[in-house]
């Protein structure tokens, strides 16, 4: 079962990336949206708290009794816990609705009110590219202009965007300006010994300071109605400050009906891919044929895939940092197609997927990462040309 909750920042967080800092003069960049792994974190820190679970016991390896410990387990052999849905969100009124920033087949001109999609195109005869799948995804425009950057789809356009529908600016997207504004903070080192400052080791942290009402939506599984369902959590960063509470959201899903009649479709990731074969998902192979759950074959026509992220992190149960991990990140789009398949078996293998993420098919790089939350996904329908 899902238990959803909203968490907003009481004052400044510091989502950090994968950059160690702290030596004079450095400065440390947000990551924003933070990675997964941060909600995880902070919503089993706050579930062992609540169960007066010595943290110390967990991070060495000791599982908890119970259904927590069923839930839970351990660092390295996480339980049936599993962050299925981590974004950005804004309150609206009774509801809260996702923010995700702009998929990497939606394009924003500072010119253009409409938002535009990439199409998979087969190229004429006489034009070669480099591009690995048979239909590079293309943009159709009269005319050349440089991208608009931080836009994010509100609820409304996930909603389009899911359906492949017309977007639009004003009703469909809002911008970075809107969520919220850097802070940058100034830090001093100290001597541990002399409990006092080290002479120049002043540093800068770039903090985050959300515009109200505006915060993270968490979607656990297999939590076992164990989450608290409300209070107050360390997220991010020195541990900062937040408050987490139950809430309501309508997650937008594509056109199903639509998906079984065409058999084409896209899988968006919604958090990072760690995937063994760079760029490619899980079950896919070099001829483009993807292999996907309950036994669903389909083929690749194309894919925009950005500049793969490194992913890292620190661990609190091994104090030290975590593997770095070249990640597809967030946004990336795979078209597909699967004309032999029945209908309704491929909308059941991909609900599927939407709700099990592609740890279905594959659980590289290890279950911890995987409960984290990477490797999420989204499925949409294909947009009208």
């Amino acid at each position: 079962m899902a238990e959803t909750r909203f968490v907003t920042a009481l004052d400044v967080l510091f989502p950090r990336g994968n950059r160690l800092f702290g030596d004079a003069g450095q400065h440390s960049e947000a990551q924003m949206p933070p990675w997964p792994s941060v909600a995880a974190g902070a919503i089993r820190s706050l579930m062992l708290a609540k169960n007066n679970i010595e943290l110390g016991h967990f991070a060495d390896g000791e599982k908890p009794a119970g259904r927590l410990g069923e839930v839970l387990g351990t660092p390295k052999e996480p339980g049936s816990f599993r962050i299925a849905w981590f974004s950005m969100a804004h309150e609206s009124g009774s509801e809260v609705e996702p923010l995700i920033p702009l998929p990497a087949d939606v394009i924003a001109n500072p010119d253009d009110e409409d938002l535009l999609y990439l199409n998979p195109r087969v190229l004429p005869a006489r034009l070669h590219a480099s591009h690995s799948t048979p239909q590079p995804a293309v943009l159709c425009r009269d005319k050349d202009g440089k991208p608009e950057g931080g836009l994010w789809l509100t609820a409304a356009g996930l909603d389009s965007y899911l359906r492949g529908e017309p977007l639009q600016k004003r009703e469909h997207a809002t911008s970075t300006s809107q969520l919220w504004r850097s802070d940058p903070r100034l830090g001093i080192a100290l001597d541990p010994k002399k409990h006092a400052a080290q002479e120049g080791r002043i540093y800068t942290s770039e903090g985050i300071a959300p515009c109200d009402g505006v915060g993270f939506l968490i979607i656990v599984n297999g939590a076992d109605k164990l989450v608290p369902k409300s209070g107050m959590i360390r997220i991010g960063g020195d541990g900062r400050g937040a408050r987490i509470w139950t809430c309501q959201t309508k997650f937008p899903e594509p056109d199903w009906d639509r998906i079984g009649r065409e058999k084409r479709f896209r899988i968006i990731l919604a958090t990072p891919g760690l995937f063994e074969n760079g760029w490619r998902l899980p079950g896919l192979d070099e001829n483009g044929v993807w292999s996907g759950p309950a036994g669903l074959s389909a083929r690749l026509a194309s894919a925009a895939v950005p500049r793969p992220q490194i992913v890292s992190g620190w661990d609190l149960a091994q104090w030290k940092p975590k593997p770095a991990l070249r990640a597809a990140p967030p946004g990336s789009v795979y078209w597909f197609e699967a004309p032999e398949i029945d209908g309704q078996a491929l909308v059941g293998a991909l609900k599927t997927l939407v709700a099990e993420g592609l740890a279905c098919l594959s659980q590289y790089p290890d279950k911890p990462r995987i409960a984290e939350g990477f490797n999420n996904v989204m499925v949409g329908n294909w947009p009208a040309v």
